[in-house]
């Protein structure tokens, strides 16, 4: 019960942002993973001038210099300030902010799917708070009533907007250029990624699990959300591309698109490729007559940090491992 009642909780915050939350540690990728280190660098030093931003609500966020305490209400955004070299400025962080390893270090304030602890919040004394699209705008509200200052950080649509956001959160914590050097780094290793899938004549089908807490009506991702456009980046077709949102597929629509590959993004519950290759009816499957039935590291794509570049590399190798020999 407990594992089901976590899924949907991730699979409520999937629908309301472009990409879905944290999950717990998982299991080994079954593809090779650079991870993004995050930059070794001194505290920043402080602007002469202040800082004026629109956040994703529209909202006018000023801050008289770069801030040194924030906290993170994501695990995405805790993601962003370790990598951008502003990890010894998190004073908090979210309940399932896990990466990188440093982060669990950081004050826990808790989950951020419920009523937020404002109490433990405003005892951290900090100069910025930074929302993600998980948060509401009733969260936000709750902060700024305390007299904190809020940045609510939409959620990117493509990679170059991930990029935008990096600069973003490099310009309110005085990072912006450990930031440049970090993007110029990303923006190489996703050429690298679509110079070799240039040369890609067929693009395999795939068949991405994010929920089989149902296993005969299994949820996945379609039109509109990152994974798919990471998926289609890595030189992939997604069966369930042209369906709006996280849709749950019967085994008569998988077992018509036939994956070539499976992927497992629920892995980190225990779905494991002999459970799936089990399941009535999914032995006919291309994907399970062939063994083409992977665990996945879901945090990779469902996060919309800089990791998203380690999870296009990922896809990549795993449906195309003849360009990455």
């Amino acid at each position: 019960m407990l594992r089901k009642t976590l899924l949907i909780t991730l699979l409520i915050a999937l629908m309301t942002a472009c990409a879905p939350q944290a999950t717990p540690t998982v299991a080994p990728v079954a593809t090779e993973i650079v991870v993004t280190e995050a930059p070794t660098t001194e505290a920043p030093t402080a602007a002469p001038t202040g800082i004026t931003l629109t956040d994703g609500l529209g909202r006018e966020v000023k801050l008289e210099s770069p801030a040194q305490r924030v906290v993170s209400l994501a695990p995405s955004n805790t993601e962003i300030f370790f990598a951008i070299g502003a990890g010894s400025q998190v004073v908090g962080r979210d309940q399932l902010s896990d990466y990188p390893e440093a982060a669990k270090a950081v004050t826990d304030i808790g989950s951020a799917f419920e009523a937020l602890n404002t109490e433990l919040i405003l005892s951290l004394n900090p100069d910025l708070v930074l929302a993600a699209e998980i948060n509401t705008a009733d969260q936000v509200k709750a902060l700024e009533d305390l007299g904190i200052t809020v940045y609510y950080l939409k959620n990117p649509t493509t990679l170059e907007e991930l990029y935008t956001n990096l600069e973003i959160v490099a310009q309110l914590t005085g990072h912006e250029s450990d930031t440049a050097t970090l993007i110029d780094g990303l923006k190489a290793r996703v050429a690298a990624v679509d110079e070799k899938i240039a040369t890609v004549t067929e693009k395999p089908t795939a068949f991405y699990e994010l929920d089989a807490t149902d296993p005969a009506k299994p949820y996945t991702v379609g039109k509109g959300t990152f994974i798919t456009l990471l998926i289609e980046r890595a030189g992939g077709t997604n069966i369930a591309g042209d369906i709006d949102g996280y849709p749950q597929l019967s085994l008569e629509q998988v077992v018509a698109a036939d994956p070539v590959f499976i992927i497992l993004g629920d892995s980190a519950y225990g779905i494991a490729p002999e459970s799936v290759a089990a399941r009535p009816g999914w032995d006919g499957l291309s994907a399970v007559t062939n063994n083409q039935i992977f665990p996945f590291d879901d945090n990779l794509v469902s996060r919309p940090g800089p990791r998203l570049v380690d999870g296009l590399e990922a896809l990549a190798k795993l449906l195309h491992p003849e360009l990455f020999q």
